[in-house]
């Protein structure tokens, strides 16, 4: 009977195995599913161009969707190998997708350098942070001078007389104010 109806186009009881797998998990029913759909699912995949190995690993992959998710099958949306090469093609596409947009790898030197990069970013902003800090605490005076020697790039014989300061006052000033800036940046590199 069930090859003249195979004959007619009709499909054989694919959807019964397949009630049976949702509601009781039926191993029969699965095995003989996966007996007629595996080695077409294997011919279809292959098809696409995909090795003969990866191909076997996607039809079991999708033969596993399939008892997975029994229950979800309506037949008044699809016949059974519709609904089961749907999932198939359905997994080629997401296997073209991940070949596309392969995975990252956290130790490509590539990226490490990237990660170095941003790491060197960070240490400066934080070696800049203190450094302003350490400014912000020196004593106004030795501020004024080091900011008039570093920041505006101005010689001490300017510096003093901007000031109205002697000449070895500025050079003390900023002395006091380097010795200082050292202290607190010690072991900050």
């Amino acid at each position: 009977m069930i090859a003249s109806e195979e004959l007619q186009g009709a499909e054989p009881p694919f959807a019964d195995l397949l009630v049976a797998v949702a509601e009781r998990q039926d191993r029969a029913a699965f095995a003989s599913l996966f007996g007629h759909f595996a080695p077409r699912l294997k011919a279809y995949i292959r098809r696409f161009g995909m090795e003969d190995a990866r191909a076997e690993e996607l039809a079991q992959e999708v033969m596993l969707i399939v008892w997975r998710r029994a229950a979800l099958y309506d037949p008044a949306q699809a016949s059974v190998s519709t609904w089961i090469f749907t999932i198939a093609r359905n997994k080629r596409i997401d296997e073209l997708r991940r070949e596309r947009r392969p995975e990252i790898d956290p130790n490509d030197p590539a990226l490490v350098q990237e990660a170095a990069v941003v790491d060197v970013v960070i240490a400066q902003n934080e070696v800049g942070r203190r450094l302003h800090a350490a400014v912000a605490a020196l004593p106004e005076e030795q501020a004024v001078v080091l900011r008039k020697n570093f920041f505006e790039d101005k010689p001490h014989n300017e510096i003093a007389a901007e000031l109205a300061l002697p000449l070895g006052t500025v050079k003390s000033r900023l002395r006091l104010a380097l010795a200082k800036l050292r202290q607190a940046m010690r072991g900050v590199e």
